[in-house]
């Protein structure tokens, strides 16, 4: 436990905090979508956040561009001396099947924004307290019902996003992968780049330092401050040398 680090990322253009606020959802939704009367709506509030999104942005047609990227940088290396060509040519048939799937599907979560039920409770979610039995009395039914009736209905739910939820996940997983953790030290609690390009930093710190990284700026140029967990935000920081790693991605 002594050597347990965390973790921290922060994305560095528009499209790149889009992903992790949609992949957020994604994984609260796995989490929670065995649910009871007493915590079904942290699927739902997931459910609807990931529908707003949906419909608020062009993720497909953002997502088929990053993809698409993303697959144009890895064939230029088919040519490279010494690279594992058949690992390259698995990864590149994947993405391909991807943006096929990505090309072929109906609207993102279509099927959600006509469902009469799904609507119901996306209005009442705004009002504190506001999906109570008396408010939401089809709602209070439906939870009711046998799991086996209500996981049928959530997998139909869910499958408009099934081919979103994998686009994601391996996206994100090239992008974390092309960046490498290296050893770095700052004074004063602050860290700035030597201009280096980059969609995604990823910052792991040992959890017993109990510091988190507050980070500011874009893909040309960024800074981080480190602040201590117990710290007042208006008190007097103390300044010290910090050791972290840093992955640009």
């Amino acid at each position: 436990m002594d050597n347990a680090k965390v973790i921290f990322e922060h994305p560095l253009n528009e499209k790149m905090r889009t992903w992790l606020r949609i992949e957020f959802l994604i994984k609260q939704i796995e989490c929670n979508k065995k649910f009871d009367c007493n915590n079904a709506l942290l699927f739902f509030h997931s459910l609807c956040e990931l529908l707003e999104i949906v419909e608020r942005n062009d993720i497909r047609s953002d997502l088929i561009k990053d993809i698409d990227e993303q697959k144009q940088k890895l064939s230029t290396w088919l040519n490279i001396s010494g690279v594992d060509t058949e690992l390259l040519s698995a990864l590149l048939d994947k993405l391909n099947v991807i943006l096929s799937q990505l090309n072929s599907i109906p609207k993102l979560g279509q099927n959600l924004k006509t469902d009469r039920f799904i609507a119901s409770i996306r209005k009442r979610l705004t009002i504190p307290g506001g999906c109570c039995s008396f408010d939401l009395p089809l709602f209070h039914l439906w939870l009711q019902q046998s799991q086996d009736y209500r996981d049928q209905q959530i997998a139909k739910w869910l499958e408009s996003f099934s081919t979103l939820y994998l686009a994601i996940s391996f996206y994100l997983q090239l992008i974390r992968q092309s960046g490498r953790f290296k050893l770095l030290s700052c004074s004063n609690n602050f860290y700035q780049n030597p201009s280096e390009i980059s969609r995604l930093l990823r910052i792991r710190i040992p959890i017993d330092k109990g510091l988190y990284p507050q980070v500011s700026g874009n893909a040309n140029r960024y800074a981080i401050r480190f602040v201590k967990l117990d710290s007042d935000s208006d008190s007097k920081i103390e300044t010290q040398c910090v050791e972290f790693e840093l992955a640009n991605c």
